[in-house]
């Protein structure tokens, strides 16, 4: 992996929050609101490569789309259609998208593979989801947050429901903006150990003045097989109006879609006056503009 610098993120791999200092992603959030008013090309020329092993509407359009209103363009690379597919190494496979583009982002379940191809590539990459992380998310949520709240330093963030990659990013990026992340989690369902945020077990006590609230889905890829028992954990830290009504006055709902109504979340809170969701979807390009900016020379 190519190393940190500690102050400028030319070159540099985005894999984890925890690869960023607090200036560094207060750098990455002021650029990504500068380009969302302003959306003149910054980077003319440059090719983003996405690599995807797994389906993606908001990640994968975001970053080409990220692409493009920089100056420059995409390609989306599948490994059923590269040498991949049919032996090639991701060492070998790396090394030549190297000399062809400017940054990848890498979306795979397994982190050790994302970790595998930013060793490999000598150009950034970025992690656009594992099993482990989803920091594009997190930048997207706080950036958000910074919008709608006009700060992040003492937020209260209560997240309900299983503990996921999401989680780990949203709680490793408020450790280095000042929010505190509350997170009610069913037994079996908390997020690693050492995952810088409360824990507690009522999603009542996480919720009660909380400025934000946050959940995401129950079921991920992979899961399938444990619908029946995930769903029978879960029901009682569904986010809905009854938790809602415990939070700060004006305080926001987040999900980092796709939602399912009814299950995670109600439809009357995901489509209600307090949700942020489509804006935090919206945030996502513009993050992911800044980040191509900041990482590509």
């Amino acid at each position: 992996m190519k190393s940190p610098l500690p102050v400028s993120l030319t070159g540099r791999d985005l894999l984890r929050i925890g690869d960023l200092v607090p200036a560094e992603a207060e750098a990455i959030l002021d650029l990504a609101a500068e380009l969302k008013r302003d959306r003149s090309p910054r980077r003319p020329g440059m090719t983003l490569g996405l690599v995807f092993s797994q389906p993606s509407t908001r990640t994968r359009i975001s970053f080409a789309v990220a692409a493009i209103q920089l100056g420059g363009g995409y390609v989306a690379l599948t490994p059923e259609e590269m040498q991949l597919s049919r032996g090639e190494s991701l060492g070998d496979t790396a090394r030549v998208l190297s000399r062809y583009l400017d940054a990848l982002a890498v979306r795979v379940l397994s982190h050790e593979e994302l970790e595998a191809w930013a060793a490999a590539a000598e150009i950034p990459v970025v992690n656009a989801l594992t099993s482990v992380e989803h920091p594009c998310q997190a930048l997207a949520d706080a950036l958000t947050i910074r919008e709608r709240l006009g700060g992040l330093d003492g937020v209260r963030v209560a997240w309900v429901g299983d503990g996921t990659n999401v989680l780990v990013s949203l709680a490793e990026l408020a450790r280095l903006t000042g929010m505190q992340v509350v997170a009610a989690c069913p037994e079996g369902y908390e997020p690693p150990p050492g995952t810088p945020l409360e824990l507690v077990r009522d999603p009542r006590e996480a919720a009660r003045g909380a400025d934000i609230l946050v959940t995401d889905i129950w079921v991920s890829l992979g899961q399938e097989d444990e619908r029946e028992a995930r769903f029978a954990a879960l029901l009682p830290y569904r986010l809905d109006t009854s938790l809602l009504s415990l939070a700060a006055p004006g305080a926001l709902v987040l999900h980092c879609l796709p939602a399912h109504p009814g299950e995670e979340i109600s439809s009357d809170v995901l489509y209600g006056n307090r949700s942020a969701v489509w804006d935090e979807a919206e945030n996502r390009l513009h993050v992911e503009k800044a980040l191509l900016a900041l990482l590509v020379e």
